[in-house]
């Protein structure tokens, strides 16, 4: 096995509750750098105390993509593969082995296994394949916030399951500087259709929902915007705008448009299903749920909703039968949620109320 050289690197700013645990899964690598932005909680102290190389620089005024370009600069010259790693994430045991089993020399970067949202018992609930593993010397970051890697060379991308990565958020932690930079990325490139879909969610999000609608509605009409998956998220999301807004043909509409799409993604039929069924309209909440039930491949990509893997449908069928008066099937859909979460105590009840 050739040996090549590994580094991981990372940006900080007040992480001192997750520096050990991160250090742990990545003591292996032949160098770990970190770039500190600013803190004042005891991260320093503890770089220190794991000998972990650091630098401090404040960035004024903040942009992700700066504070990882100048994190690429603490790389030593001689690494040949580079590994982006957040302090609130964790390298699952073998990596390392598995890493410089793959790698050769052809290699530019490998899409790995990215576990972003895991529950209480460590099983992942929204998966995906992310790419920051990265050759040196060819790449850099780009974009305010939501930063990508970009680079001038034919890439050569390899994808493996057995590198797996999880993310465990600190969910106190403010992103409320989210929207602002992604207002400055649409400004420096209104043509990039991914940050334009994301601007579009951010408004979302704060709950601003005329520019969410019109913010999605331009990605949309943008040439570069052609992946399915994000447009058919797009649309969901005006759909959920304009029930905000009680203006609910138009998200049945636009929630059909989702389905016409990407028909192979579950998320707009149970969207629509739940409409349906807030609506009182039990029997077309039921068409769509059973739709979603049909679709049995597991799509990995970040636009997953945890309401595609949990016991949501199966939940709100059983209510729906139950208010059609079909007791029966209400009950079979009970007993299959509790397959998927035995713990759900209001699904308990009602399977006691229905026996």
């Amino acid at each position: 096995m050739t040996k090549y050289k590994i580094c991981v690197y990372a940006i900080c700013k007040n992480e001192e509750k997750f520096i050990e645990r991160w250090y742990k899964s990545i003591k292996e690598a032949d160098y770990i750098v970190v770039l500190d932005t600013g803190s004042t909680d005891n991260s320093i102290k503890k770089f220190k105390e794991l000998g972990i190389k650091y630098k401090t620089k404040i960035i004024n005024p903040w942009r992700f993509d700066i504070a990882r370009n100048e994190s690429l600069k603490l790389i030593p010259k001689d690494t040949d593969i580079c590994i982006c790693l957040d302090l609130d994430e964790v390298m699952q045991p073998g990596w390392k082995n598995e890493l410089l089993k793959l790698w050769n020399n052809d290699i530019t970067r490998i899409k790995y296994l990215y576990n972003w949202k895991l529950d209480e018992n460590n099983r992942p609930l929204i998966s995906f394949y992310a790419n920051k593993i990265h050759k040196n010397k060819y790449y850099k970051w780009i974009h305010p916030v939501h930063e990508i890697l970009s680079t001038n060379i034919n890439e050569n991308i390899i994808q493996t399951d057995k590198i797996i990565i999880n993310h465990y958020p600190d969910n106190n932690k403010s992103r409320s500087s989210y929207l602002k930079l992604l207002e400055l990325s649409v400004k420096d490139d209104p043509n990039d259709d991914r940050n334009m879909h994301y601007l579009g969610r951010e408004y979302m999000y704060y709950k601003k929902w005329n520019k969410c609608i019109d913010t999605l509605i331009k990605h949309l009409n943008l040439k570069s915007s052609t992946w399915k998956d994000e447009r058919a998220a797009s649309m969901r999301y005006i759909a959920r705008s304009y029930i905000a807004l009680k203006r609910y043909e138009e998200a049945k509409m636009w929630y059909e448009l989702a389905i016409k799409e990407a028909p192979y993604l579950k998320e707009a039929y149970i969207e629509l299903m739940l409409l349906y069924y807030n609506l009182n309209k039990y029997k077309e909440a039921i068409k769509y749920g059973i739709k979603s039930l049909k679709i049995k491949n597991d799509n990995l990509t970040y636009i997953n909703e945890i309401f595609s893997k949990d016991e949501t449908v199966d939940d709100i069928l059983s209510i729906c039968y139950y208010y059609i008066g079909n007791k029966k099937e209400g009950l079979k859909h009970i007993k299959k949620a509790l397959r998927i979460n035995p713990n759900n105590k209001r699904i308990i009840e009602n399977k006691k109320f229905f026996e």
